[in-house]
C-alpha cells in the first residue's frame, strides 16, 4: 500500500485552482521543512544493499560490491534502495508525477534523438514509478553535493552548485507552468544549443574539454560497438571474450545446452519485436541475430541479467547492437505504491517514453523463463546511440555548477510532462527557500552517505561474497 498522500486537482481545473493547489500544500509541508532529515527507524543500508544482492548471477556480486565502494559516489550511485527508504518518511507535498526513481547526476547525458539530432535528457530508467516529485529533486541534490566532495570542492561552493542546481528545476517548472501542453510534450533539449550556453559560462578547458565528449559521441554507435565488443570472422561478426564483463553465450553455456538456450532467446527476441510500432518492427525485421553474451553494466545494476544481442543486415558490416536488460520492480514501490503495469519491463519503457524528449525507437519489453521455472522480465534498447555524459572525475566547479542546472531543467521538464506543473510551480514559488532547504539537505545526506560507506566497506571482503546473513 502506498505511503504517500496524494493531492490531486479536479479534472479539468483551472489554472488558478491549480495554483492554489500548490499553494495550499506549502501550509502543510512548508518548504522550508526540506532541509531537516533524519533516517526512518529500522533502515539499514547495508542490508538494503545485501539484500539486492539475492537473485543475481552470483559469480558478479563481489565486482558489484568493488564498484560501488570505490568511492562513496559510487556507493551512491548504487543505493537507489537506500535513498528510497530514507526519503519515504520525510516531507512530501503530497504532488506527485512519474520519477525517474534515480535521478542522479550520471544518469543524464546525451544521445541521439529519432531524427539523428544530439539531445540531453534523463537516460536511466530501471526506478521509475509515479511518486513525490520531490524525491528526484533530493536524489539529484545530493549527488551534486556528493559529486562536489569527491573533487574536492569547498563547502561554499558546494553549496552555491546545489542552491544553483535547485534554482534551475524551480525556474523550469515556472516556465513551463506557463506554457501550452503541447508546447510542453514537444519541449526537447539539443545538444548544440546547450554547448553554445557552456562556452559563455565556463572556462575555456571545460568548454573544449565539453566539445571533444560530444565529438567522440557521435561516433559512439552500432558501428563503433561492432569494432570494440566483436571480430569479424569467416562465420561473420561474433562477440568477443572478455569475462567477466562480457562472456559469449558460447561459453556460458557450451554445446547442446547452449543450442537450446540461444534458440529460447532466439524466440524471446521475436516476442520482443511484437512490442514494437509496425514500422520498427519491420526494420528489425531485416535483422538477423547472430550472437549473444552477457555484460556487465553500471554499478548498481551489476549481477542483473543483461544480455547483449548482436544482429546483422545488409552484410556483416550493417551491424545492430542491442541490451536486454533486466527489471525488477521499482526501489520506490514499497513507499508509493505498485504501478499500472505489471510486466516491470513494460514499466521501465513506458516510464521513459513518459519522461523524455526523445527517446529510442527499439524500446521494447519481454519476459523470459529462467533455469529454476522463474519469470524474468527485461526491457530492451540500443547499446550505443551516440551516446556520452560528463566525466566526473575531471570535471571542474563551474562546468559542474552548470551541468546540475542542466540536469534540474530536463528534470523538471519530465516532471511537467506527467505532473501537475502549474501546482507545482505554486508549490516552490518565486523565490529561494525550497533551494536553500535542499542546500541544507543535501549536505546533511553527504554526510550519512560518506558513513554508509564506510560501515559497508568494513563488512566487504575484497574480492569474496558479503555475507548477507
Amino acid at each position: 500500500m502506498s505511503t504517500v498522500a496524494v493531492s490531486v486537482p479536479a479534472p479539468h481545473a483551472t489554472v488558478a485552482e491549480r495554483a492554489a493547489l500548490g499553494r495550499a500544500a506549502r501550509q502543510v509541508v512548508p518548504r522550508s521543512s526540506h532541509a531537516a532529515w533524519e533516517r526512518p527507524p529500522g533502515v539499514d543500508p547495508t542490508a538494503i544493499i545485501f539484500g539486492q544482492d539475492a537473485g543475481r548471477v552470483p559469480e558478479l556480486v563481489p565486482v558489484r560490491h568493488e564498484r560501488m565502494l570505490a568511492s562513496p559516489f559510487a556507493f551512491f550511485r548504487a543505493g537507489a534502495a537506500v535513498m528510497a527508504a530514507d526519503l519515504a518518511g520525510a516531507p512530501a507535498s503530497g504532488l506527485v508525477a512519474q520519477a525517474c526513481g534515480d535521478a542522479h547526476l550520471a544518469n543524464f547525458g546525451a544521445f541521439a534523438a529519432p531524427d539523428r539530432r544530439l539531445v540531453f535528457d534523463l537516460n536511466d530508467f530501471d526506478e521509475t514509478l509515479a511518486a513525490p516529485w520531490e524525491w528526484d529533486v533530493k536524489r539529484l541534490a545530493a549527488s551534486l553535493a556528493i559529486a562536489a566532495r569527491h573533487r574536492g570542492i569547498d563547502a561554499d561552493l558546494r553549496r552555491r552548485i546545489v542552491l544553483t542546481t535547485v534554482a534551475g528545476y524551480r525556474t523550469t517548472m515556472a516556465d513551463l507552468a506557463g506554457r501550452r501542453d503541447l508546447d510542453v510534450f514537444y519541449d526537447r533539449k539539443e545538444v548544440e544549443p546547450l554547448m553554445r550556453r557552456l562556452q559563455r559560462r565556463v572556462s575555456t578547458r571545460s568548454a573544449a574539454r565539453a566539445r571533444r565528449r560530444v565529438a567522440r559521441a557521435g561516433s559512439k554507435d552500432s558501428l563503433r560497438a561492432l569494432q570494440r565488443l566483436a571480430v569479424v570472422g569467416e562465420d561473420g561478426p561474433r562477440l568477443l571474450s572478455d569475462p567477466p564483463l562480457l562472456v559469449p553465450l558460447r561459453e556460458l553455456a557450451p554445446g547442446a545446452a547452449g543450442d537450446e538456450l540461444a534458440g529460447r532467446l532466439g524466440d524471446l527476441f521475436e516476442r520482443y519485436r511484437a512490442t514494437l510500432r509496425d514500422d520498427v518492427a519491420q526494420l528489425l525485421a531485416r535483422y538477423r541475430l547472430v550472437d549473444i553474451g552477457r555484460k556487465v553494466v553500471g554499478v548498481g545494476s551489476v549481477g542483473t541479467r543483461c544480455w547483449v544481442l548482436l544482429l546483422v543486415g545488409r552484410d556483416d558490416h550493417d551491424p545492430l547492437v542491442l541490451q536486454a536488460k533486466e527489471a525488477g520492480p521499482s526501489v520506490l514501490e514499497p513507499y508509493a505504491g505498485p504501478g499500472p503495469y505489471d510486466h516491470e519491463g513494460r514499466r521501465v519503457v513506458e516510464g521513459q517514453r513518459l519522461m523524455q524528449g526523445a527517446g529510442d525507437v527499439l524500446l521494447g519489453w519481454v519476459s523470459a523463463t529462467d533455469d529454476a521455472g522463474g519469470e524474468r522480465d527485461f526491457y530492451v534498447r540500443q547499446l550505443w546511440d551516440a551516446k556520452t555524459s560528463v566525466d566526473l572525475e575531471v570535471i571542474e566547479p563551474d562546468w559542474l555548477e552548470l551541468y546540475g542546472e542542466l540536469c534540474a531543467g530536463v528534470l523538471a521538464r519530465a516532471h511537467a510532462r506527467t505532473g501537475d506543473r502549474v501546482a507545482i510551480a505554486a508549490y516552490l514559488g518565486g523565490g529561494p527557500r525550497f533551494d536553500r532547504a535542499l542546500a541544507e539537505f543535501s549536505e546533511t545526506y553527504a554526510d550519512q552517505n560518506e558513513r554508509d560507506h564506510a560501515a559497508m566497506k568494513a563488512e566487504v571482503r575484497p574480492g569474496a561474497p558479503a555475507d548477507a546473513g
